[in-house]
């Protein structure tokens, strides 16, 4: 790793991951230009991401009083051809976190689609089964709440699961306002996971994400896990 290229890093912990299956149809309007949908055994997913951001740290430096936070996220996957290597990656179509200056921040240098609101979690890590957490945050409507209570014990990510999928995509991609994409790549090493036995998601959709995702969000999820997080360094993006 370069560390000259490094902008951010910090730990993501305790990720919560809700996966919804979609019509493509649906995202073709957030896919950044010079890149594809990516697909897992035929299938298009989004997911409402909720974890942890702890030691944060911008250009090796820390944040007062922004070093730990919450933040939930819905995005969506895609890949993109660099030469004879496949750049696998995330769209975000919102980003929650509760301080404005980090919003500010991601919306300025990267034009990422960030909203700050008040949030709350609750995390336990010696639940009865396994660990549990919830992430909450609220709007004009009220509070919204995601829940996720594993099972069993972590276990390695399992070459061509699903749940590979949905984690191992080291890349970001970013619209532009004047219809250019930004690129940036995330490192970290493969993490542990748990199998979802409770993944709920209730609260309001449309206020945040938009009308054609109402009736996915308000679903049940195709699948849920939990996985443990780690360290990770998001490098400087680069406009395509």
């Amino acid at each position: 790793m370069d560390s000259e290229r490094v902008f951010l890093t910090a730990e993501w912990r305790h990720l919560a991951l809700l996966n919804y299956e979609v019509d493509q149809g649906l995202l073709l309007k957030f896919v950044p230009r010079g890149t594809e949908l990516d697909c897992w055994n035929g299938k298009v997913f989004v997911s409402l991401v909720g974890f942890r951001f702890l030691k944060t740290r911008l250009l090796g430096l820390p944040i007062p009083f922004h070093a730990n936070f919450d933040e939930v996220n819905l995005r969506f996957y895609v890949r993109r051809r660099e030469g004879q290597e496949v750049r696998r990656g995330v769209v975000f179509v919102r980003e929650i976190v509760p301080r404005r200056a980090i919003a500010l921040i991601a919306r300025t240098l990267y034009n990422e689609n960030y909203v700050a609101l008040p949030m709350t979690h609750q995390i336990d890590a010696n639940g009865p089964h396994a660990p549990a957490v919830s992430y909450r945050w609220r709007t004009e409507r009220g509070w919204n709440t995601m829940i996720l209570e594993a099972e069993g014990n972590s276990q390695p990510l399992t070459t061509g699961s699903e749940q590979e999928f949905i984690t191992e995509h080291y890349w970001g991609y970013v619209a532009q306002r004047d219809g250019g994409t930004v690129e940036y790549q995330v490192t970290h090493p493969s993490w542990r996971v748990w199998t979802a036995r409770r993944a709920e998601f209730a609260g309001e959709v449309e206020e945040l994400y938009g009308r054609e995702l109402v009736s996915v969000l308000r679903g049940t999820p195709a699948s849920a896990f939990l996985a443990e997080g780690s360290p990770v360094a998001v490098m400087r993006g680069r406009r395509l």
